[in-house]
């Protein structure tokens, strides 16, 4: 992409005998949502560091706005935010005086107060860190993030261990930021964050990326078939599954199966045949339309977040 304003070709990183990462390229053009989906231990963390300048790569390249993270200096720091898997401020440091800190450190930044008002935070001014519960805590790393005014954010797992109703707040103010034309890299294992927030997506196994595109794109490596999922009282013999009317694919995957079929009704008429004929029991079954962790599980044989 000709416009594109973070560039990664063939990043590569080890940690000894540990592979990290293992070529990975993409690009993000200017006001993109792009996320990094995949299991914890994919890589995804060692690429965003590497991005953010915190780490160095032992091979390939990466720039942000035309600049290299490691030698970019202060014109690079003013061009990003970030927002590490864990924020940790001195419990006794109050909410204003931290932002008003992070404020002073650059030459151009947002107005403070606004920030406080834009994420909820204004009663909180004069709460100490130590007191937030973990929903405020995250909006006022977000909010640190954005007070030198970036062109791209990093949001490294933004919603990792928070609970759903605080997780769908930080989904708005990510929202806010594509409409705001901000330009952002997420890192997640959540299939419905990546789906709802990303315009693209990587999907990172193993250190490679081993698909990417739209979610919608992504999900029309399934196309035409449904995702049905079931559990046995007794394992099926290889392949039996497989065999089935209207199936394409069958894997086992935590001691259920997952099946895609072109013919729902009929795969699952030849199942109940099937189950009798050999004297197994079905548990339970569910049916849904394809998702990226479909793509996941077909591409790798395993759920997303194992």
């Amino acid at each position: 992409m000709s416009d594109a304003i973070v560039q990664v070709r063939d990043l590569t990183k080890s940690y000894g005998d540990v592979v990290a990462l293992r070529g990975v390229s993409f690009e993000i053009t200017q006001g993109e949502i792009f996320g990094l989906l995949g299991p914890n231990g994919a890589g995804k963390t060692t690429t965003i560091e590497i991005l953010e300048g915190m780490r160095l790569a032992d091979g390939g390249t990466a720039t942000v706005c035309g600049l290299n993270p490691q030698s970019g200096g202060a014109e690079f720091k003013r061009t990003i935010g970030a927002v590490l898997q864990s924020t940790s401020l001195p419990d006794k440091m109050r909410v204003a005086e931290a932002l008003s800190l992070f404020a002073q450190l650059y030459g151009r930044r947002a107005d403070t107060g606004g920030l406080l008002g834009r994420f909820g935070l204004e009663e909180k001014r004069h709460a100490f860190y130590g007191k937030l519960s973990g929903g405020q805590k995250q909006r006022l790393a977000i909010a640190l993030a954005l007070v030198n005014e970036p062109q791209v954010v990093f949001l490294d797992e933004p919603t990792a261990g928070l609970d759903p109703q605080v997780r769908r707040e930080i989904y708005d103010i990510i929202e806010e930021l594509r409409r705001d034309r901000k330009t952002v890299l997420l890192t997640t294992h959540y299939i419905e964050e990546a789906e709802r927030l990303c315009d693209r997506v990587a999907i990172v196994d193993h250190g490679q990326v081993i698909a990417h595109g739209t979610p919608r794109e992504l999900k029309q490596r399934s196309a035409g078939t449904t995702r049905i999922e079931v559990s046995l009282a007794h394992a099926a013999a290889d392949g039996d599954l497989r065999a089935l009317e209207g199936v394409t694919d069958c894997r086992a995957v935590d001691s259920r199966y997952v099946l895609h079929s072109t013919r729902p009704p009929q795969t699952i008429v030849a199942l109940v045949k099937h189950l009798e004929s050999s004297q197994n029991e079905l548990q339970s079954l569910e049916m849904a339309a394809p998702s990226l962790e479909d793509v996941f599980i077909e591409l790798t044989g395993r759920r997303l977040r194992e």
